[in-house]
């Protein structure tokens, strides 16, 4: 849990404990901060600011989205992101973030379920091809047709074959998709260290708000860290082009994760008016290359051995 998040379960429960109205009024407000001792009362202080610091920081990548949106909507392009990773990475929060201000109209976050038994017998890009974008529109993926590379396999939702035919033809398909020369492809892969997933899962199984995001995946993600590291290296092995290239966003710190995908997004679509003095430079350290992690994984043995053990 981030110590914003921590900051602001303590003030809620001393806010429970006053047994204030709901909600508080001014009186009941300053009684409670003067009730506070001042090193509670900074923390709490320090929380808030942390809070509304980060969310102002993102609003001038968010009004530039904006000018992006209305630029793909008079040239008719389109724009599909996809929004992969680890369990807890952050995708759906970050999606968030990036949709927020956007023109409803013409974006839309597709997040689809199990497939049924009529999609079992499909083509498996099927149903993630009815959903690409029409003219003007922007189509952000929590989770794509990248579920075959990575979930799937690893949890036996897909047999081998399946899986080895879908990474020998994806890299075609989606050279297909902007062929058109009006599609930008962009391809996120969020990377969360193995501690703080536990992190993360334990503060979903705590809190009533989010416990329905815990999925029997997510109950078994850390018992399979290596398999789904060696799914990700293979992900990156053969499914990083020059064309359609996978960039990796390290997301432990959620914030700089969102800030680093907003300006990948505005560096990578190009559209006219954007604001010359906002800084969309690379934060090398958050935002990696994908065929970059793939020479670090490459290089480091160790999650091999652990594989290697447990088979």
């Amino acid at each position: 849990m981030s110590s914003t998040n921590r900051f602001a379960t303590r003030v809620q429960q001393a806010l429970d404990g006053l047994h204030l109205k709901e909600p508080p009024d001014r009186d009941e407000l300053r009684k409670f901060v003067q009730a506070l001792d001042r090193r509670k009362r900074n923390r709490i202080l320090r929380a808030a600011l942390q809070s509304h610091f980060e969310s102002e920081a993102l609003k001038p990548y968010q009004a530039e989205l904006i000018k992006m949106q209305d630029h793909l909507e008079k040239h008719g392009q389109k724009v599909v992101i996809l929004f992969d990773g680890r369990d807890a990475s952050g995708k759906g929060g970050t999606i968030r973030r990036v949709a927020r201000y956007m023109n409803e109209k013409h974006y839309r976050v597709v997040a689809l379920g199990k497939p049924t038994d009529e999609q079992r017998t499909e083509l498996h890009m099927k149903r993630y091809i009815e959903q690409l974008p029409h003219a003007g529109e922007v189509v952000l993926f929590d989770r794509s047709w990248y579920n075959r590379a990575m979930v799937e396999p690893v949890m036996g939702f897909c047999s081998a074959g399946q899986y080895r035919q879908f990474m020998a033809r994806v890299n075609g398909y989606e050279d297909s998709f902007i062929a058109d020369g009006k599609t930008t492809l962009l391809k996120l892969y969020f990377s969360v260290s193995k501690a703080e997933q536990a992190k993360r899962f334990e503060r979903r199984k705590n809190d009533p708000l989010r416990a329905w995001k815990l999925s029997e995946v997510d109950l078994q993600a850390q018992d399979l860290w290596p398999e789904f590291t060696e799914k990700k290296f293979e992900l990156l092995r053969q499914t990083h082009t020059a064309r359609n290239p996978w960039w990796v966003i390290r997301s432990d710190k959620k914030h700089l994760a969102r800030l680093e995908t907003m300006k990948l997004i505005l560096r990578t679509v190009r559209y006219h008016g954007r604001a010359r003095s906002l800084n969309i430079s690379r934060n090398p350290e958050v935002c990696v290359r994908g065929d970059e992690e793939y020479r670090t994984m490459n290089r480091d043995r160790s999650w091999r051995k652990k594989l290697k053990a447990r088979r």
